[in-house]
């Protein structure tokens, strides 16, 4: 008897710190147009709390539903997650594969700004932190501390000499490859949880997929590089590694990326107009 193909799972999770633009309704319509029935999923990154606010929370599901999407309910939110990310971590820590960073961004960059360090090497959440706190064992952690993720252990303990994956859009067939010794100097010991937030980008998003049973991860290709980190510490983790899906970015007349605070294609504004959202999807390419 044949297996029967796994279901294509899928989610889009935006961030309620502004409106949706042009590039969301891309990444969400092509997450939606990927899924099977029924299998798209709306999730809430919403934990930093400093940045979120409810009201743009619902103008998400606004701007989605007048789009045409649709999700089961209830909506997952980072928020209500912090024991699952907790438990995450402590795992690692148990590991020996964490450490407490009292660093600042101004430290980082004056570490990296002495003569014997030569240029900076800038990975995919910038400049590739130089390794200042590494001696300190997580008995120092205080509450203004980040934790982050001790690379060159984490490889050792996983035995991985290099991290491979398919990605379904970016030179499909061809596996993408990163060697442990390019990861740590190129990527280097992450932040698993900021201060005050309990948790990560990282870290949150490889717990969350795995919970919600997320089978395919579509987001833009400029995260092409964290999808290395997110196996690693999937395969720490013990959870299971989704197939992925790096689309195209959305971009202005001058090439650059669109961000939240290009109000000018945000989604409210072209509905406020008379847009439809035919004319948008056509736009887009749907």
């Amino acid at each position: 008897m044949a297996c029967r193909a796994k279901l294509n799972r899928t989610r889009f999770a935006p961030s309620p710190t502004g409106p949706l633009h042009l590039g969301h309704a891309f990444a969400a319509l092509t997450a939606a147009r990927l899924a099977d029935p029924g299998q798209f999923l709306l999730r809430i990154e919403d934990i930093d709390q400093s940045r979120c606010r409810p009201e743009y929370e619902a103008l998400i599901a606004e701007d989605l539903h007048w789009l045409g999407l649709d999700w089961p309910q209830p909506v997952m939110r980072q928020s209500e997650r912090l024991p699952a990310y907790q438990a995450a971590l402590d795992r690692l820590a148990e590991l020996g594969l964490t450490y407490p960073c009292r660093c600042r961004r101004a430290d980082i960059r004056a570490a990296l700004s002495a003569p014997q360090e030569g240029p900076a090497v800038i990975g995919p959440d910038g400049p590739v932190y130089p390794g200042t706190c590494r001696h300190r064992s997580m008995a120092e952690a205080g509450p203004d501390d980040a934790i982050r993720l001790n690379a060159a252990r984490a490889l050792d303990h996983l035995g991985l000499d290099e991290i491979i994956f398919l990605d379904q859009n970016i030179a499909p067939g061809l596996p993408h490859r990163l060697t442990a010794r390019d990861f740590v100097a190129g990527i280097g010991d992450v932040v698993l949880a900021r201060r005050g937030m309990g948790t990560s980008y990282h870290l949150a998003v490889v717990v969350d997929d795995a919970a919600q049973g997320i089978t395919l991860v579509t987001r833009g290709k400029d995260l092409l590089d964290s999808t290395y980190i997110h196996i690693i510490l999937q395969k720490l983790l013990e959870l299971p590694t989704p197939r992925y899906h790096h689309h195209r970015l959305i971009r202005d007349e001058q090439g650059k990326r669109l961000a939240k605070r290009d109000d000018a294609r945000a989604l409210k504004l072209f509905r406020n107009e008379g847009t439809s959202a035919a004319q948008i999807r056509r736009q887009l390419g749907f």
